[in-house]
C-alpha cells in the first residue's frame, strides 16, 4: 500500500533506536513511591487528564470538555460494564448496536470506532471488561490531531491499572438476584529497596445470569504488566490482555407503530434453542513501551501495541422492514425472524512515538509534543444472512427452530488499513493568567478490500491536515474560562469494509466550536465545568439524487448543546459526581430517507434532547457510607425516520458501602422502583433493549 511503503523504513528506524517498543507515555509515569492520601484515594475529583493534550496538565489548562470517571466511582457504583460508567457522562446515547460490542454516541455523533486503551486505538467490536480499568476518559469534541480519524462527538480512552511501588492483593465476588456470579483479583509485587521492578496482575471470572429470557454471559479475563527502571532516564513498561467473552447475542424486542411493543422486559425474540445465538469474542493484546529523559527539557517515548481478535457471532432477531409484522389465521400477531452468521478477526499493530519538549521561546513557556503514529491494520470478515426464516408469536411465547446456518453469503473478503500521521501540539504559556494551546496533525491513511465474492479489489488513500487552536484565561486558581475550534475527518470504510459505493468518496469533516469554564471549589475539593458547544459534520454521505444507487457527499448534521458537570466533595462526608446536557441535535442536510421518510430535519438517532446524572455519597462513620443516585434520560429515536420513540426515563439506585482496612463490603440497590424503560435501541434500526428491573447485589473485597 501507498502509505504503508512510506513509513515502514521509518517505523523500523524508530524501533531499532529504541531498541524495545513501548507504552504509551502516561502509563510509564510510576513514581518511586506512593502517596495515596485517604482523600486522594476516594475523592471524586478528577485534577489531570493526559488523555486529552498526552502531556502533564491540569484539566484547567485544557481547552476542551475532558469527562473523568475515576476507580472511585466506578468501585462506589459496583460498574463492571462501559455502559454502566458512560452513564455517568452527560451527553452520551447507549446503542446496542450489534448485541457484540460496546457502543455509544457522543453528542448525536455515533462512536463504534472512536475507543482506546491508554491513548492507542482499540477500535475492535467487542464488550471490554472494567477487572484492568483504572478511571475512564471522555474527550468530547474532535481529537484528531492526537488521535487521527474518527472522533466526531468525542472519544473514549481507559486507563489500565499499572504496577505501583504500593502494590494490593486483592479479591473480590459480587451476586445479584437477576443470577450474576463473578469474581475478580488485583494482585502486585514490588522491589521496595531498590526501587526499579514492579508488578501487577488483574483478571476476573464470570458465569452470570441475566434478567433477560435465557440471558448469560461466560467471561475470562488477565491481564499482567511489569514495568522495570532500566536506568535514572530509562524506564520500561511490559504488558499482555486476554479476553474472552461468550455471551447471550440479544437485539431486544420490535416496534410497533411509534413505540416499542409492549411485552415483559425479559421477553426474547430469537432461536427456540438460546444455544444457537451467541456471540463469543475473544482478544489478545501486547504493549511494550519505553519512556526515556534525554534532558531536563526533552523525554523521548515509544509505545507499541499488537491485538489479535475474533468474533463469531451467530444470531436471530426479529425483521425490522416495514413489513416484518404478519398476522396468523387464529388472529395472532407474528414478527418474521432473520438470521445471520458473523465471522470476523483482526490482526494490528500501532506505534506511537513522541518527543516532549519544556521550551522557553520569545519569552514564553512552551509544552510541546512532536508525534509520529504508525499502524497497520488487517481484518476479515464473513457474513451470511437469511430473511424470514421463522415467524413467532409477539405477545406471548412461541419461538421455534431455526437453521443455525444462514443460506446466502452477503459477504467475504479481506480490508488492510495503513496509518501514518505526523503531530505537533504546543501549550503556550502567553502570560500568568493566559494560555494558548495550537496543535496540527497531517494523516496519510490508505484502505484496500479484496472482496472474495465478486474478486474486486478496492483501493483508497486519504491524506489530511487536521487542525485545533484554544485560548484560556485564568484570573485566578479557582477559574478558568476557555474557547477552542478543533476538526476531524472520518474517511469511508473507517470501521467496516471499503465499497463501490464510498470508494471515490472524500472523507467526512467535523469542526468543533466550543466556549467553556472550570472552575475548584471549596478549596480545590469540588470541580465544577460548564461548556456550550456547536458541532457541525459536513460532507456526509447522502444519496445521489441522480442515481440512487450511488452516494455523494451532500449532507450535513449539526448539535448545538451545553454541557455541565460537578465533581468532588462538598463537605468532609459529602461526595457527589453529576452532570447535564442539553443536545439540539438535527440532520440539517440530507437527499436519503427512511422507510421513505427524508432525512433531512430530523433528530439523530439515540440522541436525547436533555439527560442528567447525578450520584451522591454520604460518610455515616469511618466505615460505613451511604451511597443514591439518579439517572434521567429524556425520550430518544430509534432509527432516522424519526417515528419510533423510546419514551424517557429516571431510574433510582442506591448503596449501603462498609470499608474496613482488609475488607470491604457493598449492598447495591439498582432501580430502586421496578421502572420499566428502554435503555437502548441498535441505532440504525427499530430493535430495542429493555432495561433491567430492580436488582438487589452484594460484593465484597478481600486486602491481603
Amino acid at each position: 500500500m501507498v502509505a504503508f511503503s512510506r513509513i515502514r523504513p521509518a517505523s523500523l528506524s524508530v524501533l531499532g533506536m529504541l531498541v524495545a517498543p513501548a507504552l504509551q507515555a502516561e502509563t510509564l509515569a510510576i513514581p518511586a513511591t506512593s502517596v495515596n492520601s485517604s482523600y486522594e484515594e476516594q475523592s471524586y475529583k478528577a485534577s489531570e487528564s493526559k488523555t486529552a493534550l498526552k502531556i502533564d496538565a491540569p484539566l484547567r489548562d485544557i481547552p476542551q470538555t475532558v469527562n473523568v470517571v475515576p476507580q472511585s466511582v466506578i468501585k462506589d457504583q459496583g460498574a463492571q460494564s462501559m455502559e454502566d460508567v458512560l452513564k455517568n457522562v452527560p451527553g452520551i446515547g447507549l446503542s446496542n448496536g450489534d448485541g457484540q460490542r460496546d457502543q455509544v454516541t457522543i453528542r448525536g455523533f455515533s462512536a463504534i470506532g472512536d475507543m482506546y486503551v491508554d491513548g492507542l486505538r482499540d477500535d475492535a467490536l467487542y464488550y471490554r471488561d472494567l477487572s484492568n480499568v483504572e478511571r475512564v476518559e471522555v474527550i468530547k469534541g474532535p481529537a484528531a490531531v492526537l488521535y487521527g480519524r474518527g472522533s466526531s462527538g468525542g472519544l473514549i480512552n481507559n486507563v489500565s491499572k499499572k504496577p505501583t511501588f504500593s502494590p494490593v492483593q486483592e479479591v473480590g465476588a459480587s451476586f445479584d438476584s437477576e443470577g450474576k456470579r463473578r469474581t475478580q483479583f488485583d494482585a502486585g509485587w514490588a522491589d521496595q529497596q531498590q526501587g526499579d521492578k514492579a508488578f501487577r496482575v488483574t483478571g476476573a471470572l464470570e458465569d452470570s445470569d441475566t434478567f433477560r429470557d435465557d440471558g448469560y454471559i461466560d467471561r475470562k479475563a488477565i491481564a499482567p504488566t511489569a514495568y522495570f527502571k532500566l536506568s535514572d532516564d530509562l524506564d520500561l513498561t511490559v504488558g499482555a490482555t486476554y479476553l474472552y467473552d461468550k455471551r447471550l447475542i440479544d437485539f431486544g424486542i420490535p416496534a410497533l407503530g411509534d413505540r416499542p411493543v409492549d411485552v415483559d422486559r425479559d421477553k426474547r425474540f430469537g432461536a427456540g434453542d438460546p444455544d444457537d445465538d451467541y456471540a463469543r469474542s475473544e482478544v489478545f493484546s501486547f504493549t511494550a513501551g519505553v519512556d526515556y529523559r534525554l534532558n531536563d527539557d526533552f523525554t523521548l517515548s515509544n509505545t507499541s501495541r499488537y491485538y489479535h481478535y475474533d468474533l463469531d457471532r451467530n444470531n436471530t432477531l426479529a425483521d425490522t422492514s416495514p413489513t416484518r409484522f404478519v398476522t396468523a389465521a387464529n388472529g395472532d400477531l407474528l414478527v418474521k425472524l432473520n438470521r445471520g452468521n458473523v465471522q470476523r478477526t483482526e490482526d494490528g499493530w500501532f506505534n506511537q512515538t513522541e518527543l516532549k519538549h519544556q521550551a522557553q521561546l520569545a519569552g514564553m513557556n512552551h509544552n510541546l509534543l512532536y508525534g509520529m503514529e504508525l499502524g497497520r491494520q488487517v481484518k476479515d470478515q464473513s457474513v451470511f444472512s437469511q430473511n424470514n426464516v421463522a415467524q413467532v408469536p409477539v405477545f406471548r411465547d412461541g419461538l421455534v427452530d431455526v437453521p443455525f446456518q444462514a443460506n446466502r453469503q452477503t459477504a467475504k473478503g479481506t480490508t488492510t488499513q495503513d496509518t501514518a500521521g505526523f503531530y505537533v501540539q504546543d501549550l503556550i504559556e502567553l502570560a500568568p493568567q493566559w494560555k494558548a494551546l495550537v496543535g496540527v496533525r497531517y494523516d496519510v491513511f490508505d484502505q484496500e478490500y479484496a472482496d472474495d465474492l465478486s474478486g474486486a479489489d478496492l483501493t483508497r488513500t486519504d491524506t489530511t491536515w487536521s487542525p485545533r487552536v484554544g485560548l484560556v484565561f485564568q484570573p485566578d486558581q479557582i477559574q478558568s474560562y476557555y474557547v477552542s475550534v478543533s476538526r476531524s475527518y472520518q474517511p469511508s470504510s473507517e470501521v467496516f469494509a471499503l465499497s463501490t459505493g464510498n470508494q471515490g468518496l472524500e472523507p467526512e469533516e467535523t469542526t468543533n466550536y466550543e466556549i467553556g469554564a472550570k472552575w475548584d471549589l471549596l478549596d480545590s475539593r469540588l470541580a465544577v465545568t460548564a461548556a456550550l458547544f456547536r458541532l457541525e459534520r459536513t460532507n456526509m454521505k447522502t444519496t445521489d439524487p441522480a442515481n440512487p444507487a450511488n452516494l455523494v457527499l451532500s449532507g450535513e448534521q449539526r448539535t448545538d448543546g451545553f454541557e455541565a458537570t460537578v465533581s468532588g466533595q462538598l463537605t468532609d462526608k459529602w461526595q457527589v459526581y453529576g452532570g447535564f446536557a442539553f443536545l439540539d441535535a438535527e440532520i440539517t442536510k440530507s437527499n436519503s430517507s427512511t422507510n421513505g421518510v427524508p432525512n433531512e430535519g430530523q433528530t439523530p438517532t439515540l440522541t436525547p434532547r436533555t439527560s442528567a446524572n447525578l450520584w451522591l455519597v454520604r460518610s455515616l462513620s469511618e466505615t460505613w457510607r451511604v451511597g443514591m443516585g439518579a439517572n434521567y434520560v429524556d425520550e430518544r429515536y430509534t432509527a432516522l425516520d424519526n417515528v419510533v420513540v423510546m419514551p424517557s426515563y429516571t431510574t433510582v439506585d442506591a448503596a449501603l458501602l462498609y470499608n474496613q482496612p482488609k475488607w470491604d463490603m457493598a449492598l447495591r440497590l439498582r432501580n430502586v422502583f421496578d421502572r420499566d424503560y428502554y435503555a437502548s435501541a441498535h441505532g440504525s434500526v427499530d430493535l430495542i433493549t429493555p432495561g433491567a428491573p430492580r436488582t438487589l447485589e452484594l460484593s465484597t473485597n478481600y486486602r491481603f
